[in-house]
């Protein structure tokens, strides 16, 4: 999963970049503005001390920070950095800058909306004018892309992000446009240090979640030891960190979930969409687990938890057999049996 940071020049991109990568994150030797970073997972934790493994692999989040001076620095540069992710953070900022001026959270969240959308309609506007060329020329065209992208023009004119009709923003026949505006986006309001309120933002329908940070202040507590940052936390009434918050509704807009597998050479956490076939599931392991695929043998980690061990669990019947069609659930951990 990758996630680009965007939003408008000082709304405190750099900040949350920071804040996100400065506590778990490990960054890229090639590229600094790449931060992988560890999704830390309390079943993760029991099923390493449980199987006492050799190695322990969680999850990560890649965060990508958009810059502005590659691509030539042309005036599409971060966007075009953007569209290779899964999902976008979008940073608004809500304090008073180094020049005085107050906050406009909405103003600044449509400049955004609106760039995007302008964007997405160059691709359109593109790729229709190639399709009449073609035409012209006697190509028949896909008239399914046809249509859906007369559906995307339509939108877009109207100032509508194409994620508001989940058709479009889904649609396999148009991922190959990496559409800015249909991309799953997570908006944080980026506070004062002492301002925890989350202001009224009309984000619109669609796959979108609003949240609060306080980008400076969590930068700083990012680059804390544990100890020095618990208080910090506990004095600035902040439950969860920013980089918490933001995989978990990253996770949410995404529709991900986790399953495991355990031995004594490995523990591991796998990230797949929610409604993923255990057949797939095998793939994201290896393809040969996928292609000699004879059964899974699955466990829920809550009967694990229950029954203390895959033995004890074993023999009340809580450990399944299942076949390639079966919908693996999070928190499953599962053991293929493949045969290549």
């Amino acid at each position: 999963m990758k996630l680009a940071i965007i939003g408008l020049p000082e709304s405190g991109r750099s900040t949350i970049f920071a804040a996100l990568s400065g506590a778990r994150g490990e960054a890229s030797q090639k590229d600094q503005r790449v931060s992988a970073i560890k999704v830390m997972d309390e079943r993760i934790d029991f099923l390493s001390n449980m199987y006492s493994p050799k190695k322990t692999t969680y999850a990560q989040v890649e965060c990508l920070l958009p810059s502005e001076t590659l691509g030539g620095g042309s005036e599409n540069a971060v966007w075009n950095q953007a569209r290779i992710c899964d999902a976008l953070i979008h940073v608004v900022r809500n304090f008073t800058d180094a020049m005085g001026t107050t906050p406009d959270v909405k103003g600044d969240f449509r400049k955004i909306e609106d760039e995007m959308i302008l964007s997405d309609l160059m691709v359109v506007d593109k790729r229709l004018e190639r399709i009449d060329l073609d035409l012209k020329r006697g190509k028949k065209p896909d008239e399914h892309e046809h249509t859906l992208l007369k559906t995307c023009k339509e939108m877009l004119e109207s100032g509508q992000p194409l994620r508001m009709s989940q058709e479009i923003a889904t649609s396999p026949v148009l991922r190959g446009f990496t559409f800015l505006s249909s991309k799953p986006q997570l908006v944080i309001v980026n506070n004062d240090d002492d301002n925890e309120s989350l202001p009224a933002l009309d984000i619109g329908p669609g796959n979108i979640e609003l949240s609060m940070a306080r980008g400076r202040l969590e930068m700083d507590i990012a680059s804390m030891t544990p100890e020095e940052a618990k208080e910090f936390l506990v004095e600035y009434h902040i439950e969860k960190s920013a980089l918490d918050r933001v995989i978990r509704s990253s996770y949410s807009i995404l529709n991900l979930i986790s399953f495991f597998t355990v031995g004594e050479d490995e523990v591991k956490a796998w990230t797949i969409k929610r409604g993923t076939h255990a057949l797939d599931a095998a793939g994201e392991i290896h393809s040969d687990i996928q292609k000699g695929f004879i059964r899974a043998e699955v466990l829920s980690y809550a009967d694990l938890l229950q029954y203390g061990s895959h033995k004890e669990a074993k023999k009340v019947g809580r450990v399944r057999l299942e076949g390639k069609e079966y919908i693996v659930e999070d928190g499953d951990i599962i053991n293929f049996r493949f045969n290549v």
